[in-house]
């Protein structure tokens, strides 16, 4: 099977289960506790840096499909699979009012999945009602394709709480796959 078929039976895979796992939130109008797109993409900029050239673009998209979120995650993270996979990551959760929270992230993933990354990670976070909302698993479907670096989007949801991490990474994937995020409170090896 050459590249190119192989290439598009990933894509077609991914499209059929971003389909069927995510359902888009209806755009709401702002809210006190929201943010703008502006502010996410100052947020964004200071923290990716130089690599942040599409990071308006991916925001952008994110706020047209799900509204403002109420929350967002600055971290690093690494990954790594061969069919199937783990996620470790850290950071640090934002709410409204400089509220600032220390979160871990962990979390398997099985599909047609190759490779290993490293990423900083800004995840926006919708329809938290408190911060411990946040400590809870997050289901959502992940498609990679990238040599050296990359840049994208996925979306994770665990009932009406939806998490979008953004990544820019560095490494090698290629892959679609099925997994989650579980949030907590302290570093954990278990990502069960």
């Amino acid at each position: 099977m050459n590249r190119s078929r192989i290439a598009s039976c990933m894509l077609t895979a991914f499209l059929y289960l971003a389909a069927v796992f995510i359902i888009p939130l209806p755009a709401f109008a702002q809210a006190p506790n929201q943010y703008t797109s502006q502010q996410l993409v100052a947020k964004g900029h200071e923290f990716f840096g130089t690599v942040a050239g599409g990071l308006a673009g991916v925001i952008e998209e994110a706020v047209s499909r799900y509204g403002q979120p109420n929350g967002y995650v600055l971290g690093e993270e690494g990954s790594a699979a061969i069919i199937g996979g783990l996620r470790y990551g850290e950071g640090h959760l934002h709410t409204q009012g400089n509220s600032r929270r220390k979160v871990y992230w962990q979390g398997p993933s099985v599909g047609w999945d190759f490779g290993g990354d490293g990423a900083r990670t800004m995840m926006l976070v919708y329809n938290m009602r408190s911060t411990e909302d946040i400590h809870k698993r997050f289901v959502g479907v992940a498609g990679s394709a990238y040599l050296v670096g990359g840049f994208g989007m996925t979306v994770l949801n665990n009932h009406d709480i939806y998490v979008v991490p953004i990544k820019a990474g560095v490494g090698a994937r290629l892959g679609v796959n099925v997994g989650y995020l579980k949030f907590t409170p302290s570093a954990t090896w278990n990502p069960f």
